[in-house]
């Protein structure tokens, strides 16, 4: 039990380390990492603005801003080691699958690096989707030339909407939890923040959970995932069922 907290302190140590140092790397960006530049700041007023209402009768127009994922996919992340199978699931996040979605479909993630891998003390998480290849990179619209930033989206355990811009409290438990092999936003302190960077979970790392926005679960090739080592590069990721799930913006 002792390591295990001590293990838990370490890993929340160095996520608030890196997001002193970083306002858009999230779940776990390096702590070496360099202050970004003001321009590549969220910024709180618009994330405001973006952040869909917890109220359901502006939920749905609000959402309608972002890509979303009406259904589930199934993508394939090919590693120098094999493939990879990851099954989203945009049925209970369909923002933060359907960001996702959106990236692979761009082809962003394609020969990215994972910049942060921790497996000691105890295995936490693989991380990796920074075009920048050093923790402090998001995605950049190319037709905005802006960061694009998504909600911090959690779905409560029994709830039939998902919760927008809010940690749910410690008490109240998310249907998708950090089990060994969830996929998950990494963002940084604002919950507002998350953009491109994903991480993998080594292990059952639920005190995780209610805070970052998980949005679907290795369904294939674990073993592979934990021979992941700081470095090692996507080769490609691709779509391969429920791609006519994603949704664009209206």
């Amino acid at each position: 039990m002792l390591r295990w907290i001590l293990s838990s302190f370490l890993a929340i140590s160095l996520l608030l380390t890196s997001c002193s140092n970083s306002s858009n790397v999230a779940a776990s960006a390096s702590p070496t990492a360099s202050t970004t530049s003001a321009a590549a700041k969220p910024s709180p007023t618009k994330v405001a603005e973006a952040t869909p209402s917890n109220s359901p009768n502006s939920q749905e127009a609000a959402l309608a801003k972002f890509v979303q994922l009406k259904g589930t996919a199934t993508v394939d992340l090919k590693l120098k080691s094999g493939t990879v199978k990851i099954e989203l699931d945009g049925n209970n996040a369909p923002v933060t699958a359907g960001n996702f979605a959106d990236l692979v479909k761009r082809g962003l993630y394609n020969g990215l690096n994972f910049h942060r891998v921790v497996k000691e003390p105890t295995p936490f998480v693989a991380q990796g989707g920074d075009p920048l290849g050093n923790g402090t990179g998001n995605f950049i619209d190319p037709v905005t030339s802006q960061p694009r930033y998504i909600p911090l989206e959690i779905l409560p355990d029994g709830a039939k909407q998902p919760v927008y811009g809010e940690i749910l409290p410690p008490t109240q438990k998310p249907k998708l939890r950090h089990n060994k092999g969830a996929i998950a936003m990494a963002r940084s302190q604002s919950p507002n923040s998350a953009s491109s960077q994903f991480y993998i979970a080594l292990d059952d790392i639920y005190f995780l959970d209610g805070s970052y926005a998980v949005f679907g679960y290795v369904t294939e090739g674990m073993e592979l995932v934990e021979k992941i080592q700081v470095g090692d590069r996507i080769e490609s990721i691709t779509i391969t069922k429920g791609e006519e799930n994603i949704k664009q913006p209206t």
